[in-house]
């Protein structure tokens, strides 16, 4: 089950499941507030609600994110054989136009205002399922706003909060050793030393240009991956998905020394600084896995740096890097497949930092629908796909369905379930044939194409379909689906 809002008054409690299953829902870009389902308040109501939840001072970003550390923890032993994965990833968030966001903060230049979001997301090391972020930190004017820290603290530069994100996520004591996984953004000679004396295990992703001791000689890293592969030190670990296509992966390994000094860049006082500072030999193995074609053309290539023990082959390195991919669709998730993020109307940097929180439990939510094993779990996501009206892809590398299409089937189903608590079948039926006479007509056409294709039934079975399928079936006249009784379904607490 998945928790409830630890240390919450009742009233804050309901308002949060509320928040929670209106989440579930995919938001459009004009349309990006809370989705009220139908029901007794309006819409109106609903969205004042939601307003005075997210700007409730008395609600820490801390207690919003205990119910995705909880539901990580109770994951851990099912979807970690050795190591929690903890992939950390910046996303920038843009709003330009958001005039009345005060606390906007340059981003990539000086007319690209927002915030800056940084995720650290726990990952299985099994098969890379997803599990839930284990700290959400939004970057702004006034601080940092954290849901491991008090909210307005001083921030440095980008990688400098890491080895606080690395704390934090180690003191949770998930039950497994923790490996974080970083993208070329971390390739920083000084922050290595750090976490490497503080004893972090990582996997970073390095550029071809910054120079190591390989064998005795000072070469590139780019230099050192050449000579592996003159070598013939490259073997084979099995077919991949590369843009949409099969590909081959190989891998090799040697061992490099770091000696150089760090190059630090700072900005004090509207004036930048630069300095090198010495450091200690950092002895590290570096894992080379390219991405080839069938014809044995290179199609791409990562220089990943760990100090993971040598027990740890290559080949798990390489899937462990693959593996940190799931950050990014979930940042696709919240910015354009499902939340909208980037038009999102909170004003304020701690307003939306509890509604990232929330929605990030909404999509833990679909995760673990996307990972149900049941059949009826498998003929519930099937429903949602039809609801959504996407096309899945097929053939091998085919999914039957996408997280992204299960929320835009939860956005249909949500509030059709809603409305038959008010109106009966029959009742919408006659309003469709009244008002709408075409689309009646199709719903005809449709159900007698349906009949033609689907052999008939001996009518010894006494059970009917929806009596022993809880995700399956059509809605009875006498039995209506209740929205409460999705939730329950959801593990989630009634709306």
């Amino acid at each position: 089950m998945i928790p409830a809002l630890p240390a919450a008054e009742p009233r804050l409690q309901r308002r949060y499941s509320q928040l929670l299953v209106s989440s579930l829902t995919p938001a459009q870009s004009v349309a990006a507030g809370i989705h009220g389902l139908p029901g007794v308040s309006s819409a109106f109501a609903a969205a004042q609600a939601a307003w005075r939840f997210y700007s409730n001072e008395r609600l820490e970003l801390s207690q919003l994110a205990q119910p995705l550390i909880d539901y990580a923890r109770q994951q851990v032993p099912s979807a970690c054989e050795q190591y929690v994965l903890v992939a950390l990833d910046w996303c920038n968030l843009h709003y330009g136009h958001h005039a009345s966001k005060r606390a906007r903060v340059e981003l990539a230049q000086t007319k690209d205002l927002g915030y800056e979001l940084l995720t650290a997301l726990a990952i299985g090391d099994h098969a890379g399922e997803p599990l839930a972020p284990l700290s959400l930190d939004l970057r702004a004017a006034d601080g940092v706003h954290s849901t491991r820290v008090q909210p307005g603290r001083a921030c440095g530069a980008p990688l400098d909060n890491i080895a606080g994100v690395m704390k934090h996520a180690t003191r949770l004591n998930l039950g497994r050793p923790l490996v974080f996984i970083i993208d070329r953004e971390a390739d920083s000679v000084l922050h290595l030393r750090q976490w490497d004396r503080r004893r972090f295990l990582f996997v970073v992703r390095a550029n071809d240009a910054p120079r190591v001791d390989f064998r005795g000689a000072c070469q590139s890293l780019g230099a050192v991956a050449d000579q592996l592969k003159r070598e013939g030190k490259f073997r084979g670990c099995g077919p991949v998905l590369y843009k949409g296509r099969e590909a081959q992966c190989h891998v090799a390994e040697t061992s490099v020394v770091l000696r150089r000094p760090a190059r630090q860049h700072r900005v004090r006082n509207g004036r930048k600084v630069h300095r090198n500072i010495k450091g200690k030999a950092l002895t590290l193995r570096l894992v080379v896995s390219e991405v080839r074609d069938a014809q044995g053309t290179v199609l791409a290539r990562w220089l990943l740096l760990t100090n993971l023990p040598a027990a740890v082959p290559a080949e798990a390195v390489a899937e462990y890097y693959h593996f940190r991919w799931r950050i990014e669709s979930y940042h696709k998730l919240l910015k354009g497949a499902g939340q909208h993020l980037e038009s999102w109307q909170q004003e304020t940097p701690e307003a939306m930092a509890r509604r990232l929180a929330v929605s990030a439990m909404a999509a833990v939510v679909v995760w673990r629908l996307a990972r149900e094993q049941d059949p009826s779990a498998a003929e519930f996501r099937e429903v949602l796909v039809q609801l959504s009206g996407r096309q899945m892809k097929r053939g091998r590398w085919g999914r039957p369905f996408t997280e992204p299409a299960l929320m835009a089937g939860l956005m249909v189903l949500l509030p059709m379930l809603c409305l038959l608590e008010q109106r009966s079948p029959e009742a919408l039926r006659a309003m469709v044939e009244k008002i709408l006479p075409l689309a009646a007509l199709g719903r005809r056409a449709a159900d007698a194409s349906g009949r033609r294709a689907t052999p008939a039934r001996p009518e010894a079975a006494a059970t009917p379909r929806h009596a022993t399928e809880p995700f399956g079936g059509s809605v009875p006249r006498h039995h209506p689906v209740t929205s409460g009784a999705l939730a329950e379904r959801l593990d989630l607490p009634p709306p």
